[in-house]
């Protein structure tokens, strides 16, 4: 099963104690780059993180911070896909991590879900939210 596993310039440890919080976690791990064994001394910030781990209800998400002094882009290219049980938890999902962010798609009814939306998180992350359908979508129905 792939695991998303993504990157932040400095804001790790803060963006996943917020995931924790709005996802229900059920274990948070985070290892500084100070902590690390043999780490080059150059590299030993105790305010990034070189590796965390969030053990959610329903999965797991894994992060770092790019290494002191380098460059890189936040999610850039990919989107983290949730799937919510109701819609009235989607749009929770869906305001809790679009404040402080920005609104891609309003939340709202698709052809392929009751409720749908897609934001870019005050971390840089982007999410796409969804509901799970009343019934399972058939992409055979009309072949």
């Amino acid at each position: 099963m792939p695991i998303p596993y993504i990157h932040f310039q400095g804001h790790c440890a803060e963006a996943l104690a917020f995931y924790a919080d709005v996802f229900g976690a059920e274990d948070l791990s985070m290892m500084r780059y100070s902590d690390a064994p043999d780490m080059d001394d150059t590299l030993r910030d105790p305010t990034r993180v070189i590796h965390g781990q969030l053990t959610l209800p329903d999965g797991v998400l894994m992060a770092s911070d790019y290494p002191p002094g380098m460059a890189g882009d936040a999610q850039g290219a990919v989107s983290i896909m949730t799937v919510a049980d109701t819609v009235s938890e989607g749009k929770r999902l869906f305001n809790a991590l679009s404040a402080g962010g920005a609104v891609i798609q309003d939340y709202g009814p698709s052809f392929f879900s009751r409720g749908f939306g897609m934001l870019k998180d005050r971390y840089g992350t982007h999410w796409m939210i969804s509901v799970t359908p009343e019934e399972p979508l058939d992409a055979t129905a009309d072949a």
